[in-house]
């Protein structure tokens, strides 16, 4: 459009998707009604503390258990306002936040340094050209040392390979974040949403 103020927040994403528009018409299958059942595993036996950046955090599930432990405080980002609004709408269950905002433009960067980062349906859902964009704000986002635990859709058999979820496997994921992160640990055997057995690992990285 002549005007870009005409255009909708979401098209600065790059993918071709206005994740608004999706929410309105209630077109949202990542919403399960709950967090990750592999995240909610991990953090039997692993902690995400200090602060924590939950990018395309739609609802927030996630972001609400990351911030049962009191010792977190967690930011959930998202780009579409719908879906800060429906995060918002849950009782706190401890230190969380919900900000509206582009991760892959930089907006995240205001809120920085964090300790870690959780990533779920965020990368899966922008097109493979903008991962290069998704890697440099994360190593931005975060503080050497920090964390980046993240459940990939690996393989998410989709029919249209023009519109997410986008296929990250294992290679391709680790190729993009190599230059500012090593891999700590990667996990295929996955608790996971009923349907999505054996499509996903869990992957953490650290930034160098």
């Amino acid at each position: 459009p002549e005007n870009s103020n005409t255009a909708s927040p979401s098209d600065r994403a790059g993918v071709g998707v206005d994740w608004e528009a999706r929410y309105n018409a209630g077109d949202t299958p990542w919403e399960k009604g709950a967090p990750h059942p592999a995240l909610v595993e991990w953090l039997q036996k692993n902690s995400l503390l200090g602060r924590v950046l939950v990018p395309g955090c739609g609802a927030g599930h996630d972001v609400r258990e990351i911030s049962r432990n009191p010792a977190s405080e967690v930011v959930g980002f998202d780009i579409a306002p719908s879906a800060i609004r429906m995060a918002g709408s849950f009782a706190p269950v401890g230190r969380e936040t919900f900000v509206l905002g582009d991760f892959l433009a930089g907006d995240a960067l205001r809120l920085g340094p964090f300790d870690a980062l959780f990533e779920h349906t965020c990368f899966c859902a922008i097109h493979p050209t903008r991962r290069a964009d998704y890697a440099r704000e994360a190593a931005a986002a975060l503080k050497p040392g920090g964390l980046l635990v993240g459940v990939f859709y690996g393989n998410p058999d989709n029919p249209d390979p023009d519109s997410p979820p986008f296929a990250s496997p294992y290679e391709a994921v680790t190729a993009q974040f190599a230059q500012n992160f090593e891999v700590v640990k990667k996990n295929e055997n996955l608790a996971t949403y009923p349907g999505r057995e054996g499509c996903e690992y869990l992957l953490v990285l650290r930034k160098r």
